[in-house]
């Protein structure tokens, strides 16, 4: 039996961090490792319990869930972090993904999603809803866009690299990746993991970003 995901829950309303730890407690191969209410308390909560997931709010007081991702990140590059918040403003959404978080998602998420939403992570995909994906890929085909400053390595991609790339633009995940390239998942993750290094990059969500940026691949329809 595979050991269970280790989650880490911030967020500095307790009502709203024990309504979500309830829900994870119904499933055996979660464990909420830890709960905090800032920024700071998170970054020590996570040195502490070494998480495999945060689910990390953004408006926070002390040191906000951005702050809080950065620095974590930084130090512990392993770990992955989902915004889980009310704000769907743009540019909470863009310093997210600079900042290096996995996904973005919106507190009016169903309860039973949550669960899919953790899978997605560990399956190594990004979990972003379709209204923030859009907006992520149309804010980024602009002239001096958040992303501006993405290093200009494309250069250095191969073809199947840039094959992976689309893919992932379009949202299909290393399973469907796999199956459409007639390769194994495994296969995809190392491509995808070659890719973050070549690029400089820290996860999926950057990654598509930089290749509509950089116009490697087209918006999807």
């Amino acid at each position: 039996m595979s050991e269970a995901m280790r989650v880490l829950l911030v967020d500095d309303h307790v009502l709203f961090r024990k309504g979500v730890e309830a829900v994870l407690a119904t499933r055996p191969e979660v464990e909420v490792v830890g709960e905090a209410s800032d920024g700071n308390q998170a970054i020590a909560l996570a040195r502490e319990t070494m998480p495999d997931v945060i689910l990390m709010d953004i408006s926070m007081p002390e040191c906000n869930g951005l702050e809080a991702t950065r620095r974590i990140k930084s130090e512990m590059p392993y770990v992955k972090i989902l915004i889980l918040t009310v704000s769907e403003e743009d540019k909470d959404l863009f310093e997210a993904v600079k900042a290096g978080a996995q996904g973005y998602l919106t507190k009016d998420l169903k309860a039973h999603l949550l669960f899919d939403v953790l899978h997605t992570l560990e399956r190594g995909d990004t979990p972003l809803s379709a209204v923030m994906a859009t907006k992520i890929l149309h804010e980024f085909q602009q002239p001096g866009g958040p992303n501006a400053q993405v290093p200009e390595t494309a250069e250095l991609l191969t073809a199947r690299e840039i094959e992976v790339l689309e893919l992932i633009v379009e949202g299909q995940s290393n399973k469907e990746i796999a199956e459409m390239l007639v390769i194994s998942e495994s296969t995809v993750k190392n491509h995808l993991r070659n890719i973050l290094e070549k690029l400089h990059l820290r996860n999926r969500t950057q990654a598509a970003v930089y290749a509509v940026r950089q116009g490697l691949v087209t918006d999807p329809p």
